[in-house]
């Protein structure tokens, strides 16, 4: 059983890892068509990495950058919801058993610096600084925990680059 769940959880992410790759490669309406479909086949009761991970790539699809600050959000608020489960002393409490048990906490921790940096641009685009601020705050204060490869040097440039932005306009 445990092995059915996880090629069923494997082939979700393939599926999301597909679809991200259209995006990549330029096609962002059927990207944003299979994360759509995908979206609907999790529900809001779906795996919390699977649904930040989509929600994340599927506001990328967005042109209305309203649109996308819904999706920006939908992945923060499926990061926070396994982070709840863990409940205090990482483990403990409520809904604790799952997310001791869901080997995938780390990647969705990982986000957090991503998922700021992407509320930050979101609320610039809107015309709205302050909120900017404080996801650019966040996102600063949680890419402490990257580490020093490509992906947290990456991460870690791009809020550089938000930040100075911001203070150019």
């Amino acid at each position: 059983m445990v092995e059915q769940q996880e090629a069923s959880d494997d082939a979700v992410m393939t599926r999301i890892g597909q679809a991200i790759m259209l995006l990549h490669g330029g096609d962002r309406e059927e990207a944003r068509n299979r994360f759509g479909a995908l979206w609907s086949e999790l529900g809001a009761d779906g795996d919390a990495l699977h649904r930040c991970t989509l929600a994340h790539y599927m506001a990328d699809t967005q042109d209305d950058p309203g649109d996308e600050l819904a999706w920006d959000l939908r992945a923060l608020t499926a990061a926070d919801g396994l982070r709840a489960a863990e409940g205090p002393g990482g483990g403990e409490g409520p809904g604790g058993a799952r997310a001791e048990e869901h080997r995938d906490t780390p990647a969705v921790r990982a986000f957090y610096p991503s998922l700021h940096l992407n509320l930050a641009a979101d609320y610039l685009k809107l015309q709205r600084p302050e909120s900017a601020r404080i996801h650019l705050q966040r996102a600063r204060a949680a890419a402490v925990s990257l580490a020093d490869d490509g992906y947290g040097g990456g991460v870690r440039a791009a809020i550089d680059r938000l930040e100075l932005r911001m203070r150019e306009e």
